[in-house]
């Protein structure tokens, strides 16, 4: 088994002495799996997404069942854990507190995400990816840092919608596991998912996940991508910055790339850090978020990337001051996003000594094609082709949300076809930036584009309209669209 884990010696390994036929394959191929997402091996680095209450039926139930089930086993060392469906934790009892305190260091508490995407193979992760009841013991986990503890977890399944709500997982040392624990899980499990259905007509829909309060910026595809001048000058900017020890604010419109920016220039400069990149949170999270920093703040082995810090209240930004810099200025390397430099918090616009811009996307049409092909081949695993139809549309809008947009726009058409081709673009897309257009008339227009795309003639263009050529015509000179380029010069 030692050719999964290349980072661990063969001999430290449970399973490095044991036939391959021995090996659980659902275990070995999570490990696979692991390794591929980049996880540590030495230590484990989830996502905080947070803690504010979910409201949700099967959170009530969730709880209910836990505090019963703790009753039963307060003088146990177990910690029972209910989990979303990404492997947020979402509360957590136990009556020992030395269990407690060891389950704080490896940070399995509320708020931090333990998907084995997160922090690899261990219990609740694999049972939510394999949606299957799972027992992962010791040195069965990928990470060194959790071989102390055994796991055992189930996954929770709506009867009533067949939808994964989420995990129970029940946490002990590994000196005192036992078989019994997957057992307790499945029961827990089984309880709750039973308890839904009675109280089906006080569902409440369940808040959405927030997974990136707290995240590790890990190498990507995108680190490759050729983008135009406008992102390389700000890129350039950046390393610079870093490179002299300077505090580099990248300013722009959200979701235009300014904290994949900043991550690519630390992964430039410091090639061996671990990046941390962290977001401000909601106000009801704001003092856990602060506490957390006491883990972070002076490691010289990371980089700290702080996104959308222009949300930060005053005094969250001097304390954040105070605990990332000192008196010779930064402890650790230090980048920050903001839509404005006016809009930093002084206390961190005071250590800022260098500005990256970054434009949105309407301002870098160069950089949507080469956007547009790495979303499609992330999301589909491999390169996906572009009609030219597909991409002048594409070029040619103004994309007002920027990446995010353009990145919701490629999923849904690599999910609708293996080609991507105006009849699976969005009619906003085809229409172009027609922002004084009413719906209808933003739809007319998309539909035009879209079939003037195409290789048809005007008259067979007219009929797949359902309008006379003549209409067509007048249509045409009406929205003011390039008949030659199938783009819309209409405002």
């Amino acid at each position: 088994m030692s050719d999964l884990r290349p980072d661990r010696p063969a001999a430290s390994g449970p399973l490095a002495n044991r036939d391959d036929a021995l090996v659980p394959q659902r275990l070995r191929a999570s490990w696979l799996r692991s390794e591929r997402y980049g996880v540590s091996a030495d230590a484990v680095e989830p996502m905080f997404a947070g803690t504010e209450p979910a409201e949700s039926l099967f959170h009530e139930c969730g709880n209910e069942v836990l505090a019963d089930l703790q009753r039963t086993m307060e003088s146990e060392p177990v910690g029972m854990m209910l989990t979303d469906s990404d492997g947020v934790v979402l509360s957590r009892v136990s009556g020992d507190h030395s269990l407690l305190r060891a389950l704080d260091a490896v940070h399995l508490a509320p708020g931090f995400g333990y998907s084995e995407r997160e922090v690899g193979t261990n219990g609740l992760g694999l049972a939510l990816a394999d949606i299957a009841p799972t027992m992962v013991r010791a040195d069965q986990h990928y990470s060194h840092s959790l071989t102390g503890f055994t796991c055992a977890a189930a996954p929770v399944v709506d009867p009533a919608t067949g939808k994964l709500e989420g995990a129970v997982n029940l946490t002990t040392w590994s000196r005192t596991s036992s078989n019994l624990l997957l057992t307790l899980a499945r029961s827990a499990a089984s309880t709750i998912a039973g308890s839904m259905p009675a109280r089906g007509s006080e569902r409440r829909a369940r808040p959405p996940s927030r997974r990136n309060l707290f995240r590790i910026e890990h190498p990507s595809s995108a680190d490759g991508l050729e983008l135009g001048p406008a992102w390389s000058e700000a890129s350039t900017t950046a390393c610079t910055a870093m490179s002299a020890g300077s505090v580099v604010a990248a300013v722009g419109p959200p979701s235009s790339g300014r904290a994949t920016l900043l991550a690519q220039a630390a992964r430039r400069v410091f090639p061996r850090h671990r990046i941390l990149s962290a977001a401000a949170p909601d106000l009801a999270d704001l003092q856990a978020w602060l506490d957390l920093w006491s883990f972070e703040a002076g490691r010289s082995d990371t980089v700290v990337v702080l996104r959308d810090v222009d949300t930060l209240p005053a005094y969250a930004a001097g304390q954040l001051r105070n605990l990332l810099f000192t008196a010779q200025g930064a402890a650790m390397p230090v980048a920050l996003t903001a839509e404005t430099y006016q809009d930093v918090p002084t206390a961190l616009a005071d250590v800022v000594t260098s500005v990256a811009a970054v434009p949105p996307l309407r301002n870098r049409p160069e950089d949507v094609m080469p956007l547009a092909r790495h979303f499609a081949a992330t999301f589909r695993g491999r390169e996906v082709a572009f009609s030219p139809a597909a991409e002048r549309a594409l070029r040619n809008y103004d994309w007002p949300h920027d990446a995010a947009e353009l990145s919701r726009v490629i999923a849904r058409a690599i999910n609708r076809s293996d080609i991507v081709d105006t009849p699976v673009l969005p009619t906003e897309v085809l229409a172009g930036p027609a922002r004084r257009m009413s719906s209808i008339e933003a739809f007319e227009h998309g539909e035009i584009v879209r079939v003037l795309s195409g290789k048809l003639t005007m008259q067979q263009a007219a009929a797949e309209l359902g309008m006379s050529r003549a209409t067509l015509y007048r249509k045409i000179r009406y929205y003011k669209i390039d008949v030659a380029r199938g783009r819309s010069a209409y405002r």
